[in-house]
């Protein structure tokens, strides 16, 4: 087992000395959003290995090879080989990792704009407060092809549509489908948040409630340093809120499943999927006491939400249906202006109303793909290689210093 990796799988943990996110330089001044250098450095490829973990378990650490795990991680190291993530050592100096910024992206699947006006402030009092004391939208979008689970998140992290013949990622798929790789389907390297943060000296962690998000453990191996699968959701936060105490990590993505599998199981419109996105509420509530309790993460971290689709009926697989591809968008915590709608703030991009533009439009909606480079942004990085949506990060959320 390698230097700096724990496991934890019924019960039991595992713990070796040099704890992921701890590799940052030092005397590293923090950028601010509005006046970093958009000038940013090439990218490289560099090959590298990971440890093939057990969906029931926990991996945490920086990946490595074992003697047990090499056979069976070729698919792995292959995507490794073909990711470029890491920069230059002579360019490095070019772009600053923030050491001091830390971001959460929370994603809630199936959670569809219309439920947050249905349920209001007295049902959904942490929701309305990240609005409230935030900038948001509940007017954000999917991407264009499709308004299914894995192919959205997929663009959340690497900053690309789904077509791969367009440039897209290509993950058409929303199955657990062990072996595959974002590469593969792409047919070419493919980098992603993870990736990029890691390169540049960053820790990153994955908290998720479903297992097909394996995808991006082998897809990334060498830019994850934790990958946390528990379908029970307050299990699940209990352990990205432990996380968050206890480890520097500079970004945590956190997906709560809850409202989508009440989606499918009792309708979308339905007093069980209500229910489960109150529950959501209450987890937020649970998160954001532990950003509170820590003076690092009070003053440092942006917390991003937002969703991978609505849903309608029992499913939400019409991209063409508005509640299907309508979103929210919500950004919280340091360096997010109080109050803002993100369209006011934001010029350069269009409020849709109820419309589904294409990636033609001159004016883009928000959409959830601008996770990736909004989050590199925030971070004083530039954006995922080959990454199509958000490139320009222009995606601002506080106003332009006087």
């Amino acid at each position: 087992m390698p230097s700096g990796a724990s496991f934890v799988c019924g019960g039991v943990t595992e713990h070796h000395p040099n704890p992921a996110g701890r590799r940052y330089g030092p005397d590293v001044l923090r950028a601010t959003h509005r006046t970093r250098s958009r000038a940013r450095a090439a990218l490289l490829t560099v090959p590298a290995l990971a440890l093939v973990v057990p969906a029931a378990c926990t991996a945490t650490g920086p990946p490595g090879p074992s003697a047990s795990a090499t056979a069976a991680i070729a698919g792995s190291a292959a995507a490794s080989a073909a990711d470029p993530t890491a920069t230059d050592p002579a360019s490095r100096d070019a772009e600053q990792l923030d050491t001091e910024r830390r971001v959460l992206v929370v994603t809630v699947d199936g959670l569809r704009s219309s439920v947050l006006r249905e349920l209001g402030p007295e049902e959904l009092p942490v929701l309305t407060r990240l609005r409230e004391e935030g900038a948001s939208t509940l007017e954000a979008r999917t991407v264009v092809e499709q308004t299914e689970t894995l192919p959205n998140h997929t663009s959340m992290l690497t900053g690309r549509r789904i077509d791969a013949g367009l440039g897209g990622h290509g993950v058409t798929w929303n199955t657990d489908e062990p072996g595959t790789t974002v590469q593969e389907a792409a047919g070419e390297p493919v980098g992603s948040l993870f990736s990029r943060v890691h390169a540049a000296g960053g820790g990153t962690a994955l908290f998720t409630g479903k297992s097909k998000f394996s995808l991006f453990q082998r897809s990334w191996p060498e830019g994850l340093d934790r990958y946390t699968l528990r379908e029970d959701g307050a299990r699940l936060v209990a352990l990205a809120r432990r996380d968050l105490r206890r480890e520097a990590r500079t970004v945590t993505f956190l997906h709560l499943a809850a409202p989508d599998v009440a989606g499918h199981a009792h309708g979308w419109g339905s007093q069980e999927y209500a229910d489960a996105v109150r529950a959501v509420d209450g987890w937020l509530g649970e998160v954001l006491d532990t950003v509170a309790s820590r003076p690092v993460l009070r003053e440092h971290l942006t917390l991003v939400l937002t969703a991978d689709h609505g849903g309608s009926g029992l499913g939400h697989t019409d991209p063409r249906r508005p509640e299907d591809y309508r979103i929210p968008f919500v950004a919280w915590g340091d360096g997010v202006a109080t109050g803002t709608d993100l369209y006011e703030l934001n010029e350069d991009y269009r409020d849709p109303g109820r419309r589904r533009p294409g990636y033609a439009a001159e004016r883009q909606p928000v959409r959830n793909a601008d996770v990736a480079n909004l989050a590199l942004d925030l971070l004083g990085l530039g954006p995922v290689p080959g990454s199509t949506i958000g490139t320009a990060q222009e995606l601002d959320l506080e106003p332009p210093p006087a």
